[in-house]
């Protein structure tokens, strides 16, 4: 293991696709282009591109082979083809074992023990195709507590695996917008106006902006954006005369639970929800996440 290889199967486990045949195998990974608006971002896909010439000089001495690139308004898809028997293949299928989708892949449990900066590779290399960082994106309206988001498609056991791995290079999660009828539709709201299926979204991970800095981007619009909004976050707390560690550097059990009685969701007991935990009722996206084993 290496760090190019960490930050591969990042990439891999966070939007990836596996595809084989009889004689090759074909990775493809996709990297959204989410607009930042009123932002000093206008061109998405041209900061996309930029960055595809520093991953490509990160990964193709890995890999052996060029990498390709496709292009829309919507994505940029990195892919290269190798044959089945290749040692490189052979290594990230052994990685992401029967999965051959980020939507049903797992973090191995070998991943737990790379080393530190082999697990934050792995950490920036998922988030550099699921995570986003825009000036809306903040706690509770407050200007300055500024987070980052990881999008999680379907794959409940997914967030439960990066957090865990956050936990291993101590960086707490602030909330987890679970897709659960109880968190995404607490109130019927939805329901009742006819869009009983509103609540099955990505599930959102949330990191205050400081905290994931030790991680960083290494698609460059985020990064810039990153690192802006950290400063303005501890530029904020420093006005108070306070450190900004004290209020962002807590996991969810070293805080209060609010057990806001939600009424019971029809959508509770459906099969989308995961075996462990379909049929309850949550009023706190805290207890799915000890449920599901993110816990101390």
């Amino acid at each position: 293991m290496n760090n190019e290889m960490a930050y591969l199967l990042g990439m891999v486990c966070g939007n990836g696709e596996i595809k084989r045949d009889g004689n090759n195998t074909t990775i493809s990974i996709e990297i959204p282009h989410k607009i930042i608006k009123t932002e000093e971002f206008h061109d998405i896909p041209l900061y996309v591109r930029a960055s595809i010439t520093n991953i490509r000089n990160i990964l193709e001495p890995l890999i052996d082979n060029g990498i390709l690139s496709s292009q829309n308004d919507r994505t940029t898809t990195l892919y290269f083809t190798k044959p089945n028997s290749d040692y490189l293949i052979r290594e990230i299928l052994r990685y992401t074992g029967s999965g051959i989708s980020h939507t049903n892949m797992r973090i191995h449990p070998d991943v737990f023990n790379f080393s530190y900066d082999e697990r934050k590779q792995f950490l920036k290399g998922f988030c550099d195709v699921t995570a986003y960082i825009r000036r809306s994106n903040t706690e509770r309206g407050i200007s300055y507590l500024h987070r980052v988001y990881i999008e999680v498609p379907q794959n409940w056991y997914m967030v439960v695996d990066i957090c865990n791995l956050l936990k291993s290079i101590d960086v707490p999660v602030q909330n987890i917008d679970w897709a659960h009828p109880n968190i995404r539709d607490g109130k019927l709201t939805k329901y009742n106006q006819g869009y009983p299926n509103f609540w099955k979204k990505e599930h959102q991970i949330k990191i205050y902006a400081n905290e994931f800095e030790k991680i960083g981007f290494g698609i460059e619009h985020k990064n810039i954006a990153l690192n802006n909004y950290v400063q303005e976050l501890k530029t904020a707390f420093s006005r108070q005369g306070k450190e900004s560690i004290y209020r962002t550097h807590k996991y969810y059990w070293e805080t209060r639970i609010i057990n806001k009685n939600k009424p019971m969701h029809p959508g509770e007991n459906d099969i989308f929800i995961p075996i462990e935990i379909r049929g309850k009722h949550y009023n706190s996206w805290k207890c799915i996440a000890k449920d599901l084993g993110y816990d101390k």
